[in-house]
């Protein structure tokens, strides 16, 4: 078997003594894992860093084989930047590992390869505009939950149909509700961010995005990890953190 796709390297492992094990989203063949001879070698080494999108090759005898990679050619470089930037990398981490645990191995999500590119062009893009890479970061994350058959129902409150002043979220339906129809049972509901329901994101707070990422994360946790007995990456704890501290200061 063999297929040629663009992917977005994830993670790299060592495997033997020269070569390494990749693990790539790509944009049709979904999460993919090969091994790349000679991959611990400088030669390829800054070419296979998490973060760079490649065109590659993958070989095997059959379809359940681990399989190789090869013809590898840089498409887009951005490990070097992510390096440069603390909390650019922290993100692309994050962001990493959930796709590594989220996303069933080889079946396609276009749409999350595309949201994953967008969010680091996003990082590339926005300089320091932390709060606009925090918001695209937990729309992908929303993005997942879609593409899998969990997505959240944001267009209107599930108890009174009003279509403005969505507050809240069920943590059981993953159903919006307004501050009216959440009544008595707001403490037991989920806080919805605005930017999550608007275009509008030059208000957003520190304790919004923290809204966001809990927001998600409770649901990512629901519907793609608790049933495996898994739980959120650290890596994503770490991202979280790091807002959790600005938002309490």
């Amino acid at each position: 078997m063999e297929w040629t796709d663009w992917g977005m390297v994830l993670s790299r492992r060592r495997h033997g003594e020269a070569a390494v094990i990749l693990e790539v989203l790509t944009r049709e063949k979904g999460r993919h894992k090969g091994v790349v001879k000679g991959g611990a070698g400088s030669r390829l080494r800054g070419l296979i860093q998490p973060g760079n999108e490649l065109q590659l090759t993958w070989r095997a005898r059959l379809p359940e084989h681990l399989g190789t990679f090869s013809g590898l050619e840089l498409h887009a470089p951005r490990a070097a930047d992510l390096m440069a930037s603390p909390l650019k990398l922290a993100m692309a981490s994050a962001a990493f590992s959930v796709v590594s645990l989220c996303l069933p191995e080889r079946e396609p999500h276009s749409a999350v390869f595309e949201g994953l590119t967008a969010l680091l062009d996003s990082l590339e893009e926005n300089g320091e505009h932390t709060e606009a890479w925090a918001a695209t970061y937990i729309a992908w994350e929303a993005e997942i939950l879609r593409e899998l058959g969990f997505g959240l129902d944001l267009s209107r409150c599930a108890v009174t149909g009003a279509v403005e002043g969505l507050a809240y979220v069920s943590p059981r339906t993953g159903q919006a509700v307004t501050l009216e129809g959440a009544g008595q049972y707001r403490d037991r509901l989920l806080r919805l961010p605005a930017f999550l329901t608007s275009s509008r994101k030059n208000s957003m707070t520190d304790e919004d995005i923290v809204d966001g990422f809990a927001l998600t994360g409770h649901f990512l946790d629901l519907h793609l990890l608790a049933p495996h007995n898994q739980t959120l990456p650290p890596s994503r704890a770490r991202l979280v953190e790091r807002f959790s501290g600005a938002a309490a200061r």
